[in-house]
């Protein structure tokens, strides 16, 4: 039975936790901004190596590492999609680990898909099989850790 009066609901603070997917969000937004500008972005092919690439390259040879561009190749499509992985992990976070982890790389396989059948029409651009196989390896790999990492804390806020 109600009394007529209206029952006050106590005022909450604000809560950090939701201010996190805003961030996030914010940058996931920026990094794929990103990565769809170095994978888009038209590039003259004058060489086998792009700039960056010979920079690094150059680099690591100054310091004694033996890096060739085919290697350097592949750890980068891994690398630029670790983030994806954590992003996503972060993002999605609700639901199983092993769903999480799967629904991640299964979007990760179809970004990149998209992005190298999109690099059919752009000119200096080279799609390939191996860079959709190995982006999503890179967001397997970082959805693997961020997952670990939460649950190493989870455990230790128990």
């Amino acid at each position: 039975m109600t009394t007529g009066r209206a029952t006050r609901v106590p005022e909450r603070e604000p809560d950090r936790r939701r201010a996190a997917p805003v961030v996030l969000r914010v940058v996931a937004g920026v990094y794929l901004a990103a990565v769809l500008v170095v994978t888009l972005w038209p590039t003259p092919q004058e060489s086998p190596a792009p700039g960056w690439a010979r920079a690094v390259l150059d680099a690591a040879a100054r310091v004694g590492v033996p890096l060739t561009y085919d290697v350097l190749e592949v750890v980068s499509n891994v690398v630029m999609f670790v983030p994806f992985g954590v992003l996503g992990v972060l993002l999605v976070r609700d639901g199983r680990p092993v769903r999480v982890v799967a629904l991640v790389v299964v979007v990760a396989a179809a970004l990149s898909t998209a992005i190298e059948t999109a690099q059919t029409q752009i000119p200096g651009r080279v799609p390939t099989v191996q860079d959709v196989v190995l982006n999503t390896a890179g967001a397997l790999l970082g959805a693997l850790v961020a997952v670990v990492l939460l649950v190493l804390r989870d455990r230790r806020a128990t």
